[in-house]
């Protein structure tokens, strides 16, 4: 019949199948032996980025230059909108992008952070105090003072220093499109911060006083004087989960105070445990406000 398709395969088909079986074949052996392949991606990226490390233990109760640090915007007391996941704490870290596991290139260091709900220390979210005019190793770090936040997060030796700079037509971050946050490989005024006091009111009291650990502080850039944020309400997904987008922007209530989303904690390591951070130590107010509002949300 005219047009009718016929039932059985014609041809050397059983040829072009084989050819076809052992091109995929190859494809599968080069990739493996490149490291491409998606289970050996996800291997090196626990083996890097996901490492345990070890936190500075602060003995005085403040923080040092050189101390390995987790950078933590703590949960706020209140629960955020269209997003109730986001209401405990997040930290700062290096983003695990779809990217790493697609992507044929081999695992470099990426040029932004993002914040993620896991707060264990590991080499993605693990941060060095680093002195910007000379201070000494192990001195502590006082309000209005310099300094910089750098982390080698996995890659080989190479060190990574937490950045911003004035938004532009062509230099903002992509979800909220305010003023971006990303690592570089040098050091320059676009990596010098500061810390301040939570409370503006007491502000002035402790200028120069050494920074407390595991408190709330604010950390402001220094070259355009905005404060480090986490808007908490623009984030994409990860195969490992949310990855909160990182800003510098002042959020400022009616009483000109910072909100927050501007709230940092500089936790330090547990000395009861080499692997922990403070926050797994006891909780002195259990069953506070913030827990209560999270479980509600």
């Amino acid at each position: 019949m005219a047009g009718r398709r016929p039932r059985v395969l014609i041809g050397n088909w059983r040829e072009e199948a084989q050819l076809e079986e052992q091109e995929r074949l190859r494809d599968f052996m080069l990739k493996r032996e490149r490291g491409e392949l998606l289970v050996q991606k996800i291997n090196s990226l626990q083996e890097n980025l996901l490492q345990k490390t070890e936190l500075s233990v602060s003995k005085d109760g403040f923080v040092h230059f050189g101390d390995a640090v987790l950078l933590l915007n703590p949960a706020p007391a209140a629960p955020v909108e269209r997003d109730p996941g986001a209401c405990g704490s997040l930290a700062l870290a290096l983003p695990l992008d779809d990217s790493y596991l697609y992507s044929a290139a081999p695992l470099r260091p990426p040029g932004g952070v993002s914040a993620v709900q896991g707060v264990d220390p590991v080499r993605r979210n693990t941060f060095h105090i680093l002195s910007v005019a000379g201070g000494a190793v192990e001195e502590p770090i006082r309000f209005g003072q310099k300094f910089g936040l750098g982390t080698r997060g996995g890659f080989s030796d190479q060190m990574l220093y937490l950045a911003s700079d004035h938004k532009s037509f062509l230099r903002f971050a992509k979800k909220s499109h305010l003023q971006q946050v990303f690592l570089t490989e040098e050091m320059s005024y676009l990596t010098c911060w500061q810390a301040a006091f939570w409370d503006p009111q007491l502000r002035l009291e402790h200028e120069g006083l050494p920074v407390p650990a595991n408190s709330k502080i604010i950390i402001t850039h220094c070259h355009t004087n905005r404060s480090l944020a986490v808007p908490r309400n623009f984030w994409t997904r990860s195969y490992f989960g949310k990855e909160y987008e990182v800003v510098c922007h002042t959020y400022l209530d009616s009483h000109k105070a910072e909100e927050d989303k501007n709230y940092w904690e500089i936790v330090t390591g547990n000395p009861g445990n080499r692997d922990g951070s403070m926050l797994d130590r006891p909780d002195p107010q259990p069953g506070g406000i913030r827990k209560e509002l999270c479980e509600e949300a």
